[in-house]
């Protein structure tokens, strides 16, 4: 294969250095995350002010300084514990970060899973889950977060192409519309009445998310609001293989 023919030109060398140009670790200055033991409790009793997204005078000229306020954009009005958490997910997104950050991580969801699923919104939601991947505690923290990080990757793609069609998220495709024709990698096609990928996608994901206590609650909020999305893909091939076995009926 030549770079005229790849996706990427360059291939996994471009790639690679794509992604870990954005790995690059943030300059704390004086600066630090709070310590493993900082009091859960005290966080989740104090709200973030406006004045977090602002320059202070004693602030420092780093970039983790500008990262923190502009993390603080998104969660005025909503608990410190959260606003950390997001802090977290950002540094461990690093190739370097304070030394504390993972076990922080892991300790707030194993203590407090209750309140940031009730405070964080679906996006740092996956942020979260996704995290667990690379800094799970566990070999069933890191399999089911790497499995969701790549679940929903997958569907923020092909959702946001899909988006170009014209067609409202919550409106399945036509039968009459469908071009036959090869699928990339030479894949069979997927059977919509019999198939079972779209279920064997999700269930083992939760069936895995159930042997760690630590992140099943998260995992199950999230597969819970992905079988509860009304404009998702899984929604509309449920939709098109009840329209095709209506007709099969019929006839």
């Amino acid at each position: 294969m030549t770079d005229d023919t790849l996706t990427y030109p360059g291939g996994f060398a471009y790639m690679m250095e794509r992604y870990e140009g954005r790995r690059d670790p943030f300059d704390f200055g004086p600066e630090d995350l709070p310590p493993l033991d900082v009091d859960l409790a005290a966080l989740k009793a104090t709200i973030v002010p406006e004045s977090a997204t602002q320059k202070q005078p004693d602030d420092p000229n780093t970039s983790w300084a500008r990262k923190r306020r502009q993390i603080a954009e998104e969660f005025v009005g909503k608990s410190a514990l959260a606003f950390l958490n997001a802090q977290l997910i950002s540094n461990l997104r690093k190739r370097e970060h304070p030394p504390q950050s993972a076990a922080l991580f892991h300790r707030i969801w194993a203590e407090e899973h209750a309140h940031l699923i009730a405070e964080l919104n679906l996006r740092w939601l996956v942020s979260s889950a996704q995290t667990f991947a690379d800094h799970g505690d566990t070999a069933a923290q890191r399999e089911v977060g790497q499995a969701l990080k790549m679940l929903f990757g997958m569907m923020k793609l092909y959702e946001f192409e899909r988006s170009f069609s014209g067609l409202p998220p919550q409106k399945e495709h036509s039968f009459g519309k469908r071009i036959r024709t090869r699928l990339p990698l030479d894949m069979e096609p997927f059977s919509l009445i019999h198939g079972g990928l779209d279920i064997n996608l999700i269930a083992p994901v939760w069936d895995m998310a159930k042997r760690d206590t630590v992140i099943a609650p998260l995992a199950e909020h999230l597969l819970s609001e992905l079988i509860a999305e009304p404009g998702g893909v899984f929604r509309r091939l449920a939709q098109m293989r009840a329209k095709r076995m209506r007709q099969k009926a019929d006839k």
